[in-house]
């Protein structure tokens, strides 16, 4: 079978090849095979590749294979399972090795995918959902009971509109920040009733301010990090939460340049890698909102391009393209 592999962490572009592997194995009880069809390059993937802060950077005894989320056909199924058929079209995560042609999965972990579902909305249809209900839990729990103004950085992103597609259901006063003129005015067209800002404005700490009602805002959400970090803490009012998920941004700022103690803030960390210590219950209910959202909402679903398992360093230098709307497939045939 086809596969993107690595031998050891390093930049994408570097690093990452195209292979022959050996298929997997037959699967074993409570296990399904599936075809992989597409699956989407998310930031979180190559920052895996990349390797976070503290990560080996010695070669591998084996290669491995990026990718914990796509969508598929049910090739064989293994003893015991029940819910799942050979030739049913499928979601699953996180299951590693995702930029391969074939997978081998535990059961609870594959979904059946919804009728009248595309291949494309499939193929997306769980992590940024998933990772939607995170953000809104941690936006909850700093909340404490009284809803204040909330900032959210790359909302162009697809995370980003599920947010503001959210806190248009929920009543949260959402503030959407964006890098560009004509990212905000993109995004003013599809949300009309929510502040955006670029922050290529030199004005765009003030435009905040007078969004959130010159108080500043109550929560951060932020997918950029690096130097913009010391620039959000000053947007929040004192006894606020600036809540990082991602680091699509560059540079750093020194934690103790952000006043943390001073003002009473909370700086916390939300990752998509947590969703598991959630419990079987908790899950089935957050998949099954997953799969009701893909259903009803397949607009929020957005695809950016999609580029065959060969064309994979198109495909990783088009989903960093700055100003990039949607998300970007690797898709491979079905047989």
């Amino acid at each position: 079978m086809r596969a993107i592999t690595y031998d050891q962490h390093g930049e994408a572009a570097q690093v990452l090849r195209l292979s022959e592997q050996p298929s997997p194995v037959a699967p074993a009880a409570g296990q399904v095979r599936v075809r992989v069809l597409s699956r989407p390059v998310h930031p979180g993937d190559l920052a895996g590749v990349q390797g976070f802060p503290g990560a080996s950077q010695q070669p591998f005894a084996t290669p491995r294979i990026p990718g914990l989320e796509g969508m598929g056909v049910v090739e064989t199924v293994g003893e015991g399972v029940r819910d799942l058929r050979p030739g049913q079209r499928v979601a699953f995560f996180p299951v590693p090795g995702a930029w391969s042609e074939l997978v081998t999965a535990p059961a609870d972990l594959v979904v059946p995918v919804p009728e009248g579902v595309s291949d494309d909305t499939a193929a997306l249809m769980l992590v940024n959902p998933l990772t939607l209900l995170m953000l809104l839990r941690a936006v909850e729990d700093a909340q404490h009971g009284q809803a204040g103004p909330v900032v959210q950085t790359a909302a162009g992103s697809s995370v980003g509109r599920l947010v503001a597609a959210a806190a248009l259901r929920h009543d949260i006063p959402l503030v959407n920040l964006v890098r560009s003129a004509t990212g905000a005015e993109t995004l003013r067209q599809r949300f009309p009733t929510l502040p955006t800002i670029s922050t290529a404005d030199a004005d765009w700490r003030s435009q905040v301010r007078d969004a959130t009602g010159g108080r500043g805002a109550q929560v951060v959400l932020d997918a950029v990090g690096g130097s913009l970090t010391g620039e959000l803490a000053g947007l929040l009012d004192d006894g606020g939460t600036l809540i990082t998920y991602g680091q699509l941004g560059s540079g750093s700022t020194p934690l103790e340049s952000v006043a943390l103690t001073a003002r009473d803030l909370t700086v916390r960390g939300v990752s998509i890698g947590r969703w598991m210590t959630r419990t079987p219950e908790e899950r089935a209910e957050d998949v099954a909102f997953a799969a009701d959202l893909a259903a009803s909402a397949p607009d929020l679903f957005e695809v950016a391009a999609r580029y065959d398992l060969a064309d994979f360093a198109k495909a990783v230098d088009h989903a960093r393209r700055p100003g990039k709307s949607g998300t970007v497939l690797l898709t491979s045939p079905s047989s």
